[in-house]
């Protein structure tokens, strides 16, 4: 386990740029420009800079998030310390960092200031799938910043934009399309409750019985021998589609007489609007 550190907030990560570049120097307002960087598309940059960070900044949120990641343990401080003192010479000065833990207490830590250079061997030094991710976090890292004063005035940068939200646009359209059947499916099942005879379940799915009788036979939904009534296929009864109503009447000469009636249940209705609706659309 990472001894005390895992639950710390660093606050020491530095971005040296040019002025121009606006970029504070230190504290808390440098790490989420540093964040908003890894975000930032890779077009036109105004500046170029030099980005360095705290080791305690890079371990807590480089390189120990990664190796939890890929299933490895986190990496205590004072051991990833003398990991980077034996992996570079030109290290400088020791530096004291301050992190603040759960308990909002304020810690001084020993670390080191490090470039990219630096931390790219230092992440080189772990296992295949840790060293992926940190060398491509550092890699979106040094990415340039965008100037968007410059980008407007960027026919290909501008073309390259509109290109891509237009694409967007054409890919929402199709998703648009896509979902039709099922709204329409919805708004013709939400008036339905239990099952009902095919007759009724055509006007539920506003088409005509002889119509929905001919699909549910073409579709092996029900199917009936000469001079008998129509009887669902047993899959269809048990996928919960279709069920039989048995009925038992007495005719006129006191012989009790069964007749079974096919019926179409909420599901069913649910999964014929649906159907009809790819049916029609198509």
């Amino acid at each position: 386990m990472f001894n005390g550190y895992k639950n710390e907030t660093p606050t020491a990560t530095t971005v040296e740029a040019s002025e121009s570049s606006n970029i504070p120097a230190k504290g808390n307002k440098d790490m989420l420009t540093t964040e908003n960087q890894i975000n930032t598309p890779n077009t036109l940059a105004s500046t170029s800079q030099n980005v360095t960070m705290s080791s305690i900044d890079f371990l807590n949120n480089f390189i120990n998030p990664a190796r939890v990641s890929a299933g490895e343990s986190e990496i205590e401080n004072r051991h990833f310390i003398a990991r980077i003192e034996d992996e570079i010479d030109d290290l400088g000065v020791t530096e004291k960092f301050y992190v603040t833990t759960s308990q909002g207490a304020k810690r001084g830590v020993k670390g080191y200031s490090l470039n990219m250079e630096q931390m790219t061997l230092v992440g080189m030094r772990e296992s295949k799938s840790v060293r992926r991710s940190v060398l491509q976090k550092l890699k979106m890292l040094n990415k340039p910043i965008i100037d968007p004063v410059v980008a407007l005035d960027d026919p290909e940068f501008l073309r390259g934009t509109l290109l891509t939200y237009t694409e967007k646009v054409i890919a929402l359209e199709h998703k648009v399309d896509e979902m039709k059947p099922d709204v329409a499916a919805l708004e013709r099942i939400a008036k339905s409750d239990g099952a009902m005879c095919i007759t009724d379940a055509a006007k539920q799915l506003q088409t005509r019985p002889k119509q929905l009788f001919d699909f549910l036979s073409e579709r092996k939904w029900i199917y009936r021998r000469l001079g008998s009534t129509w009887i669902g296929y047993q899959d269809k009864i048990q996928q919960g589609l279709i069920e039989h109503k048995v009925t038992t009447i007495t005719r006129t000469d006191g012989i009790d007489e069964t007749k079974t009636q096919v019926r179409i249940t909420s599901k069913g209705i649910a999964k014929l609007a649906k159907l009809l609706s790819v049916e029609v659309a198509a």
